[in-house]
């Protein structure tokens, strides 16, 4: 998969994608990722992207120009499956978007500033948005942040165990069961018998039944979309 993100602090996704798992993608030539300041196509010799917003208010409000010639230079390149947009605005991330996300060969992700994007950039270059939340963030860069790793941690390749990830909450519309791990017994509070007896059919058969009993305690929301 190739992820073009454009930004214009590209600097902010230095570390987030030098550890760990989207690094180990990297690394193994499963994902390629490219970053593309914003500032680079601007025609301004400030090198400015934002304007005022016509008709007043508050707040500055992202260039169509430079996003446009981005995004347009990027498509002469290639073809892209998605332009995504991260935007309070859109569709939430949930595992199933990540799913399909994740099949995908090529993706764009354009972070928004200030007040926004220029309508016209929603109406004609973007394919998709998608928000992490119900809340307002200072910049699209940390939507970018979670919507990559949500979505390269399920690329087949990427985890070393390919099962892990169909094991994750959420994957069958159920938060994880519980986990331990050793030792046994620490300080008097123990690991259930059922982990220990290697009775791989009855630890199955526990392990849903306290998923299904802990999504009602804490999310019984996701019980009620299967019915």
């Amino acid at each position: 998969m190739r992820i073009d993100i454009i930004t214009i602090f590209p600097e902010i996704f230095e570390s987030p994608f030098a550890y760990s798992i989207i690094k180990r993608a990297k690394d193994k030539g499963i994902v390629d990722i490219h970053f593309h300041n914003l500032r680079d196509y601007s025609q301004n010799k400030h090198k400015n992207v934002d304007d005022y917003p016509y008709g007043g208010g508050a707040g500055m409000v992202m260039m169509i120009e430079p996003i446009a010639a981005c995004i347009d230079k990027l498509k002469e390149e290639r073809t892209y499956d998605e332009v995504i947009y991260t935007s309070p605005d859109g569709e939430l991330l949930d595992q199933k978007v990540a799913n399909h996300l994740s099949t995908f060969g090529n993706i764009i992700i354009l972070c928004g500033h200030y007040k926004g994007i220029d309508e016209r950039v929603r109406q004609n270059y973007i394919t998709r948005e998608i928000s992490i939340g119900n809340y307002v963030l200072s910049g699209g860069e940390l939507a970018a942040i979670v919507l990559c790793d949500s979505i390269i941690r399920l690329i087949p390749g990427v985890l070393g165990d390919e099962t892990s990830a169909l094991s994750d909450s959420f994957q069958n519309n159920l938060l994880a069961p519980p986990v331990y791990t050793r030792p046994a017994n620490y300080k008097g509070m123990l690991v259930p018998d059922i982990l220990l007896s290697g009775n791989d059919s009855e630890i199955v058969k526990w392990r849903y039944e306290k998923s299904v009993e802990r999504t009602k305690t804490c999310r019984p929301d996701m019980l009620n979309e299967q019915e």
